[in-house]
């Protein structure tokens, strides 16, 4: 059932203090001290993308979702079967072959998610297996044909890119991609715990983007920012649970010869958030079997500022870290001691010190005081190493399809139960806020 389409949205910043002076971003088109407190009284930016809201059981908020974003998972489809095609070399049979196959690893592993992406497709009136080849995105287009072991292709002495196929990490020789932070409530100035992130993109994608609130008949209410056609992204739940997170890249990625498909990392991204506590998230991220490396930024509302935990989860294996003074910071690269091999090391870029930064920003910020929803921004508008900063901009050198920018900033207060989004480099974009839901549990 389709409860609502575009409503909901508020403008204005949410809280957020004005930008800073930031003279490095004037030649990438950021707002700076003078023009930092956004459009014209009167004259808001548009919201970001469509909200469409759905309830009931998986069937069928899947089938509402579908019908009513039936034309943008068209056009998301279409786009990357053209990536599926000049990437990996997929025609359109062997994608949807791919995608059958997945679809029966997801079902074993979790039946509700493929009883609603089931109900997606035939809402939309697309081809089932081409919803799950869409769902197995990353999978297909870094496991496929060149395993995670080969080196990339691109001259390693060109210094104009770090991104790769449009920022997303993987074994053609990306580095680039997103940045994600938290910070407990304990070290907050209302108590709240606060997570977020920048992710970085191909510009193209901003326009397949929906901002999706489903409540099914459990009661449980799940607000996420998704690829039109999948079920989740950055996002949190009524129970006060939150995810944000990054690309990995392993030598144990891909589809190589004698690996079982597992689960797009898409599908275990809503089944974490469709988890009804930190617990039973990290249960979730462990047990489900999967292809590629990811790392997920949890955040849980309670008690005491409540609790963070960043997995990284790669095929086989699972390595953890928990804050250090109040603080959670993740990039593109392992931080843990697992027995792989990561495949980023040897490719430079931003990834090696987003995080760091990230975390570095926000402690020192701390000595002066409770951190606010607003120094979280700050760090997410951050252009140190620009244009391959935390507050990713287009560098000109790229080739078109490795082009990435800062597609969406997300900020999430997880004690309030609302998300702020802003449409493109946050230096430049307004934050708009949408509250969870009613009747929020927890």
């Amino acid at each position: 059932m389709v409860t609502g389409v575009g409503s909901g949205w508020s403008t204005g910043g949410g809280g957020l203090p004005p930008l800073a002076a930031d003279p490095a971003g004037r030649r990438y088109g950021c707002r700076m001290a003078d023009d930092a407190a956004g459009p014209a009284p009167g004259n808001p930016q548009p919201p970001p993308v469509p909200l469409i809201s759905v309830a009931g059981p998986p069937a069928e908020y899947g089938a509402g979702y579908g019908a009513a974003a039936a034309s943008v998972i068209a056009r998301n489809i279409e786009h990357y079967l053209r990536r599926f095609r000049d990437e990996a070399g997929l025609s359109r049979s062997a994608v949807r072959i791919a995608g059958g196959t997945f679809r029966n690893a997801s079902r074993a592993a979790h039946p509700r998610i493929v009883e609603a992406l089931d109900a997606v497709a035939g809402g939309a009136g697309v081809h089932v297996d081409e919803v799950y080849a869409l769902n197995a995105r990353t999978e297909l287009l870094y496991g496929t044909g060149r395993t995670a072991a080969d080196p990339p292709p691109s001259d390693p002495t060109d210094a104009g890119s770090d991104s790769g196929r449009g920022g997303d990490v993987g074994p053609d020789g990306s580095a680039g991609g997103c940045t994600a932070a938290g910070v407990l409530g304990s070290r907050t100035a209302d108590g709240h715990l606060l997570v977020g992130q920048n992710w970085d993109w191909h510009p193209d994608q901003r326009d397949t983007m929906v901002l999706l609130r489903s409540t099914d008949e459990r009661g449980l209410t799940v607000l996420t920012l998704t690829e039109a056609g999948m079920l989740a992204k950055a996002g949190l739940n009524s129970a006060g649970l939150a995810v944000c997170i990054n690309m990995l890249g392993s030598d144990r990625d891909g589809l190589a010869p004698g690996r079982s498909p597992g689960v797009p990392y898409h599908v275990l991204l809503r089944a974490v958030l469709e988890a009804g506590s930190l617990g039973q998230a990290t249960r979730v991220a462990c047990r489900t079997p999967r292809n590629a490396s990811i790392n997920l930024l949890l955040g849980q509302a309670g008690p005491a500022g409540g609790e963070l935990l960043d997995l990284e989860v790669v095929p086989g294996d699972v390595g953890w870290t928990h804050p250090v003074d109040g603080v959670l910071t993740h990039a593109n690269h392992l931080e843990t001691a697992l027995p792989v091999r990561d495949t980023t090391k040897n490719l430079g870029g931003s990834s090696m010190f987003r995080a760091a930064r990230a975390r570095r920003l926000l402690v020192e910020r701390a000595a002066g005081g409770p951190l606010s929803l607003g120094d979280l921004a700050d760090v997410f508008h951050d252009h140190l190493g620009l244009p391959l900063a935390i507050c990713r901009h287009l560098d000109e050198r790229d080739a078109p399809a490795d082009q990435a920018e800062t597609v969406y900033s997300v900020l999430i207060d997880l004690d309030a139960r609302r998300l702020g989004l802003a449409a493109g480099p946050p230096c430049r974009h307004d934050y708009h806020w949408l509250e969870l839901a009613d009747g929020v549990t927890g």
